[in-house]
């Protein structure tokens, strides 16, 4: 069992990101980061985020983006993430008419489908990222997520569960990635702590989540990469944040 890479969805630093591209990702690298998820392109040309990441010594493993841009445009945005090295693709969300139930879903599943071609002809493989909601109950007593991965078949979507999230809907986060086994590539890792009712974020190791138990069943279910994502920062700096869940993450696999 190898161990799993450590990386950044750069969403978390997004403005940082913003205001200077070159110059947060040579700190993510410092921080202890190997790569990068990418959330936009934060104003750069794809070659010019290949370059940059290279420079930094970073991998750019995956990026979210989400249906819009490949119904526009479907080779030309694959390309364009092929050309900065990408080798996974994360559907970040979905609209619930796009979920059981709704008007577009079949339309929506043959459209992922078509989309998982695309990427698979250029060394790409599609995701989908989870939020909470996907964890309401459908008209079956279902979750509305696991009817996603039963529509379309682990071949052409693959999980990208976010622990934080699949707690928060409910859900033991280890149980369910047991639950999709070889099917997780890319595990986001989130902690948070609720407040009167509020889900508030934290660096990893501050909140209420079992990392340790998340990671060791991560490494058991097939996980290449874990990627530390923290949307928002009530309590400190979003970098200094940064790498505090990094150098916390590092220690759970050392150990």
């Amino acid at each position: 069992m190898g161990k799993m890479g450590i990386a950044a969805q750069v969403y978390s630093v997004r403005d940082e990101a913003q205001k200077d591209f070159p110059g947060t990702m040579r700190a993510l690298k410092e921080y202890g980061y190997e790569g990068v998820e990418l959330a936009g392109l934060y104003g750069q040309s794809p070659e010019a985020v290949r370059d940059c990441l290279k420079e930094a010594g970073l991998v750019g493993i995956s990026a979210h983006v989400g249906l819009e841009p490949f119904r526009e445009d479907m080779e030309g945005t694959v390309k364009a993430y092929e050309t900065i090295g990408c080798k996974y693709i994360g559907i970040p969300g979905m609209s619930m008419d796009c979920h059981y139930g709704g008007e577009k879903f079949q339309e929506t599943c043959r459209f992922i489908e078509k989309l998982a071609d695309c990427c698979q002809a250029h060394g790409i493989i599609l995701m989908y990222h989870n939020h909470d909601f996907e964890f309401g109950k459908t008209d079956r007593g279902t979750y509305f997520l696991d009817e996603l991965f039963g529509a379309v078949d682990a071949k052409h979507l693959q999980t990208e569960q976010d622990t934080c999230w699949v707690k928060v809907g409910g859900v033991d986060p280890v149980a369910y990635l047991e639950k999709y086994a070889g099917r997780c590539p890319v595990v986001h890792m989130k902690d948070f702590r609720r407040n009167g009712g509020e889900v508030e974020q934290y660096p990893l190791g501050e909140g209420e989540q079992d990392n340790a138990a998340i990671v060791k069943k991560a490494a058991e279910c097939g996980t290449k990469w874990l990627v530390v994502e923290q949307d928002d920062h009530p309590y400190g700096e979003p970098m200094e944040n940064m790498a505090k869940s990094a150098k916390y993450l590092r220690g759970l696999q050392d150990s």
